[in-house]
């Protein structure tokens, strides 16, 4: 049974003035790839970071520490503006930290964090296209016949009209959202599963691409709760010839992006393929379910690359090829990667590798 939302009974109550007060969401990444959050009241409008207090939570109700050493700290990392609170009310995304001061296990942004300023004179930029499928609370496929299968795929990918797209409402609420809480969010499509949609986020310099696309994950399911809607990330969420969800990336270094950037992208490309099964271990669970080689993928146990090749592990964009400089594409990531380790890994890989790595 599906409980929703009742905005006709809210909105009186958010129109209420609540004076210098604010009120701070505090998000944090769970110890399974999920989100959390909590509530804080801060005694006035929030114009640093540094105004705001490091809290704390239970997480051996997260999966984040044990039940006899349960306090988890959250420590502010960003902050965005709040589109279901609206006013000077924020979105705090935090990093997690353990008593001891060290970072907590499911903390993979303090790290990707130390690799982007070891790299910031390589000015990397990311840009995340993130897949995902919508489902009614019974666990079906959104707007799919109940106990049936809609036509086969062809004219979802992009599509308008009656029974090819489904819940644009959502996706349309999520998109300006986004714009409102800062989220640099770049465009939506649907794709070609149907009800299976996209959304970009970027170009991001830096540690800023995970906190972008984690906050975009956050309103997206806090808006599908409205809808009685459920979102999944999962790589491959129907079985059968239907295509997976990934979540691209799309990358570029100052090098990259400037005329004869070419070679860069070559050599980037080859420190790629080098460490080929350290990248495929971190990008997303159950991807070998997607990575088949079938439905514009590039095979898991096998890397490789080429211009305008969606079934290469890394496809150069044509325009790219023929102007000589820009990005490169990884196609290779999951949409239920964690974008920290993802961006972290492949700026280490391109940026930070050796001279020897190359010979």
């Amino acid at each position: 049974m599906s409980i929703l939302y009742r905005n006709d009974l809210l909105a009186p109550y958010l129109a209420l003035p609540q004076g210098e007060k604010v009120q701070a969401e505090y998000v944090w990444i769970d110890g399974d790839n999920g989100l959390r959050s909590k509530t804080t009241t801060v005694k006035s409008k929030v114009t640093d970071i540094g105004q705001l207090r490091i809290w704390d939570f239970d997480g051996s109700s997260t999966n984040q520490a044990p039940g006899h050493d349960s306090d988890v700290y959250l420590r502010p990392a960003a902050i965005f503006k709040d589109p279901f609170r609206g006013g000077d009310n924020i979105i705090v995304l935090c990093e997690t930290y353990n008593n001891d001061g060290t970072p907590n296990k499911t903390n993979f942004r303090h790290h990707a964090a130390k690799i982007m300023e070891q790299a910031k004179d390589e000015v990397p930029w990311f840009g995340l296209e993130q897949e995902y499928t919508l489902f009614d609370v019974d666990g079906n496929p959104f707007g799919w016949p109940k106990g049936g299968f809609p036509g086969p795929q062809g004219p979802y990918y992009c599509g308008a009209g009656t029974s090819k797209v489904f819940a644009r409402d959502l996706i349309e609420a999520h998109y300006r959202a986004c714009l409102y809480a800062g989220i640099n969010i770049s465009g939506i499509n649907a794709e070609v599963m149907p009800s299976q949609w996209e959304f970009q986020v970027g170009p991001c310099e830096g540690i800023s691409m995970g906190d972008h696309l984690w906050m975009a994950r956050y309103l997206l399911v806090r808006i599908a709760e409205q809808w009685g809607i459920k979102v999944s990330f999962h790589p491959k969420p129907l079985a059968g010839d239907w295509n997976g969800a990934g979540c691209h990336t799309n990358f570029s270094t100052k090098a990259m992006r400037e005329p004869g950037g070419m070679k860069a992208i070559e050599q980037a490309i080859e420190r790629l393929g080098q460490r080929h099964n350290e990248h495929i271990a971190v990008y997303g669970e159950d991807n070998d379910l997607r990575l088949t080689g079938r439905h514009e993928t590039g095979h898991i146990g096998q890397f490789s690359s080429g211009v305008a090749n969606r079934g290469a592990s890394i496809r150069i964009p044509r325009h790219v090829a023929a102007q000589g400089y820009g990005y490169l594409e990884d196609r290779r990531p999951a949409s239920n990667i964690d974008p920290y380790r993802v961006t972290g890994i492949v700026v280490e890989t391109v940026c930070l590798a050796t001279e020897g790595a190359d010979n």
